[in-house]
């Protein structure tokens, strides 16, 4: 009887999770069928399970629209932004956890900056960066409107306060005695940072850094607002294919796939690290 209610319950469980794994993944199953289908086949009613596959849609995506650029610009922007967040929250978050000035409220106020809503400052960005591209120093920086400039360091500004207060945790994780003894040794400051503390607290930044560069690749109102062409990023080139004569389902299928795909590639690839990063300082000896 034992046995019996065992092997039901297992039924269950495993039923439970293939209705899950459906109705996430059917949606992703469906975007990528739609990228290989004709125009025809895309309207069909009722759906065409089975059809010819084409790469019509990925050749008009990328040799129409250009997509490729967008793809080159969201590269630069996502990854020179999340760097520029890894070494500033590294320091600020380091110098936290072991100085900890105001009692921790000044760690409270670098995380109300978070908070804010991106549309509630929107305006005065697109002003200043309006301005600074007027002058030689943001043309030679590229800070100006439609400028790469402008996003990283709009997402630099969003995604350190955050970066900051992730990191804060892990390096509090770290005993102060490892780094007592390198001081010991004859290590500075810094180099008891470069040599001992970041290696250790290594799952932890790669949880910071996949989650600034999350953020800055499906990142849409700064790149939509303060770009037009030049520096336009992925999100931004999967809204043009909304036309005035409809929709092109196929080609922002075939976007789509290529905006996502790169992600989710990237998520599977440090899953390990995204686990110990999350369960980092669970069990302290």
């Amino acid at each position: 009887m034992q046995a019996r209610t065992s092997t039901m319950t297992n039924v269950v469980r495993y039923t439970v999770v293939i209705a899950l794994l459906i109705l996430f993944l059917f949606p992703i199953y469906w975007m990528i069928a739609t990228s290989f289908k004709d125009p025809a086949d895309i309207l069909t009613r009722p759906p065409k399970w089975v059809f010819r596959p084409t790469l019509e849609n990925y050749r008009y995506a990328f040799e129409e629209r250009n997509f490729g650029l967008y793809i080159k610009n969201t590269l630069i922007v996502s990854l020179t932004s999340t760097a520029l967040v890894i070494v500033l929250g590294s320091l600020a978050s380091y110098s936290f956890a072991r100085y900890n000035p105001g009692a921790g409220h000044l760690m409270f106020f670098i995380l109300t900056t978070r908070m804010m809503p991106a549309i509630a400052v929107i305006l005065p960005y697109f002003l200043i960066f309006r301005d600074i591209g007027k002058t030689a120093i943001g043309q030679a920086l590229w800070l100006g409107l439609d400028k790469p400039g402008a996003l990283v360091v709009s997402y630099t500004m969003f995604n350190l306060p955050f970066a900051i207060w992730l990191m804060h945790s892990f390096f509090q994780d770290i005993p102060r005695e490892l780094e007592d003894s390198a001081r010991l040794d004859g290590y500075s400051r810094l180099q008891v940072l470069w040599r001992v503390v970041l290696p250790l607290a290594a799952p932890g930044i790669a949880v910071t850094a996949i989650f600034c560069l999350l953020f800055s690749w499906n990142e849409f109102l700064f790149a939509f607002l303060l770009t037009r062409n030049t520096a336009a990023t992925i999100t931004v080139g999967v809204n043009t294919f909304w036309t005035l004569r409809g929709i092109l389902w196929g080609p922002l299928s075939a976007a789509a796939v290529v905006c996502v795909l790169p992600m989710m590639i990237f998520a599977l690839l440090l899953q390990r690290y995204i686990v110990r990063g999350l369960t980092f300082g669970a069990v302290r000896g």
